[in-house]
């Protein structure tokens, strides 16, 4: 399941350089997380990085994006080429 970024946040900035897929942008108002590039940093780290550093704890899970691990895992392949 990919990330989304919800209207609580505060564009402090520090999510966007910590995601390892380019996945987060800034959007009209606030930051945006493409969920085609999100892995929820499956294949990179442990847990998602972008919650890691958030503040302001805005950054749930997707209920519109369900992927199951395994999911995550060949999206992370077809990303970095390490099909």
């Amino acid at each position: 399941m990919a990330l989304y970024i919800t209207d609580e946040c505060i564009n402090c900035d520090v999510c966007e350089p910590e995601c390892p897929n380019e996945a987060i942008f800034m959007g009209e108002e606030i930051y945006e997380i493409n969920h085609e590039l999100c892995t929820e940093c499956v294949g990179h780290y442990d847990e998602p990085q972008c919650v890691e550093v958030c503040p302001v704890d805005c950054i749930p899970k997707d209920p519109e994006h369900e992927e199951s691990e395994d999911a995550l895992m060949e999206k992370y392949k077809k990303l970095t080429g390490e099909e």
